[in-house]
């Protein structure tokens, strides 16, 4: 084959890839929310290279449960929320739904203060309550009054913020004799500060709010394809469809943890390294980062707290209102106009507004965040089940049930992530 045919080859495949980019790429990407960052630079920070083996060791984990989410939506048609409301006694929904209200919105407003300390950084003359209110301002308005067509594009393109930090990692010394090693062999030290941090990135990692954004959005994709009705999305599901499903979804979370990754190390290479062992917000790795690492790890990292929080953010918001809004049958989803569901888009305002209020009030960050993963050890757990059950529910999946390693690897997520809930809860 000629050069020019093999590149007009490889030009056509990156295309045909990028077109199936979609709900799972957003969803892996908006794992890693500034909370997160700070959940990972504190590892790097206090153990170095030693847990950089969570990264591969939790892709399977997240990317087998965002694909059963991502296949109940494309069979039922329907969001999480209203699947369990049609199995599953009413409180167990309306416990699990205001658990992940509170959770999603301590988090994001813990997201927004960042985003604002993170501009700071770069723009010291901006007072923090107006960027604060401008990054809220701007999120509302592009979820709101932007169409689901454009606001999704929006959200792919915004995953390439993450970047940054790929690229903090290579403008340092990184030795890849003991990434490599670490990232092959798993090494503990069977502490309990350790085994807490341990569960901590497995609760960020595999958030109850990334089941329900990514579910619903897998229906939204359907709806923009033209199929209106519920009727409609339950008629056929192609194995095209599926297909390009779980390519999207284990690209997703494979960029998540390919980020979380580079995270870990380059704060195992400069701040575990300097003996800088406490970091407790994404602002502050980036602060501590400087005078280790120069002027443009710096600036990469800052700018890359801002970028996920503005995909982050209203992830967080919308699976809220997702939730919510199909608990009570309301009029859902962001492709419908603001006048079209009120209820829908008061819920994301609310949830942005309490998010809001708390960076006025005095609410201590960290504090929000220890709150937000007690709501989270405590939801996620019981999500899990209900969401392996339903996929594995013949009557609800028809002949798109679990595979038994599927459901295998769902009960060992569900177990894991039960220990994640109760260390959290000790650690109070």
């Amino acid at each position: 084959m000629s050069k020019p045919k093999a590149r007009k080859k490889a030009l056509r495949i990156a295309q045909e890839y990028a077109g199936i980019l979609g709900p799972g790429l957003t969803t892996g990407a908006a794992d890693d929310d500034p909370s997160g960052i700070a959940t990972y630079s504190q590892t790097g920070a206090q153990y170095g290279f030693q847990l950089l083996w969570l990264a591969p060791f939790s892709l399977p984990l997240m990317a087998v449960v965002q694909a059963m989410c991502a296949r109940i939506g494309l069979v039922t048609g329907e969001g999480l929320a209203a699947n369990i409301r049609r199995h599953y006694p009413a409180w167990v929904l309306h416990l699990n739904t205001a658990l992940l209200f509170l959770a999603n919105t301590l988090n994001l407003g813990a997201d927004l203060g960042a985003m604002a300390k993170a501009t700071q950084l770069l723009l010291p003359w901006l007072p923090f309550e107006v960027l604060v209110a401008l990054f809220t301002g701007i999120i509302l308005l592009l979820q709101i009054f932007t169409t689901y067509a454009r606001y999704a594009r929006y959200l792919k393109y915004s995953t390439l913020a993450l970047l940054a930090y790929v690229a903090t990692a290579f403008t340092i010394h990184l030795d890849w004799g003991q990434v490599v090693s670490n990232t092959v062999v798993p090494r503990l030290a069977f502490t309990q500060d350790q085994f807490f941090l341990i569960c901590a990135i497995l609760g960020t990692t595999i958030s109850p709010y990334l089941f329900f954004w990514q579910t619903s959005q897998e229906v939204e994709e359907e709806i923009l394809k033209g199929k209106g009705t519920l009727a409609e999305r339950r008629e056929r599901t192609p194995p095209r469809d599926l297909r390009r499903m779980r390519i999207d979804t284990w690209t997703g979370m494979a960029f998540s943890n390919v980020i979380m990754f580079f995270i870990i190390a380059t704060c195992a290479a400069t701040l575990g390294a300097h003996g800088v062992r406490n970091i407790a917000t994404a602002d502050q790795a980036a602060s501590a980062l400087r005078p280790l690492a120069g002027d443009v790890a710096y600036w990469l990292f800052a700018l890359g707290i801002i970028g996920t929080g503005m995909l982050a953010v209203p992830v967080l918001a919308g699976s809220s209102s997702y939730a919510i809004s199909e608990s009570f049958r309301w009029k859902t989803g962001l492709y419908r106009k603001f006048r079209k569901a009120y209820a829908f888009y008061g819920i994301i305002t609310a949830a942005m507004m309490v998010g809001l209020a708390m960076n006025f009030v005095g609410i201590d960050p960290i504090k929000a965040l220890i709150y937000s993963a007690v709501a989270n050890g405590l939801v996620a757990p019981v999500v899990l089940v209900l969401i392996v059950l339903l996929s594995s529910n013949r009557k609800v999946m028809g002949k798109h049930v679990n595979h038994p390693v599927t459901t295998g690897i769902g009960w060992l997520t569900i177990g894991l992530m039960t220990l994640a809930g109760f260390a959290v809860l000790l650690s109070l």
